[in-house]
């Protein structure tokens, strides 16, 4: 479980990067900066039901350190 987070993660981060090097070569020309903010945000969104899937499943147990 700790491997797919982590995959995730850099898939999110890579998504952000790659939006940001587009916004700097294109200049606002063209749609792509858009569609990695896009994707960054349909990874976040995997991510988040991905655990919570976890929870429910019971791969992933809380810890107890919130509070």
């Amino acid at each position: 479980m700790k491997i797919l987070v982590g995959i995730a993660f850099i898939l999110i981060i890579g998504s952000l990067a790659s939006a940001l090097v587009f916004l700097m070569r294109d200049k606002g020309r063209s749609n792509r900066t858009v569609q990695a903010l896009a994707l960054r945000v349909g990874f976040s969104i995997l991510l988040f039901v991905l655990i919570l899937v976890a929870h429910r499943l019971g791969w992933i147990q809380p810890t107890g350190i919130a509070y």
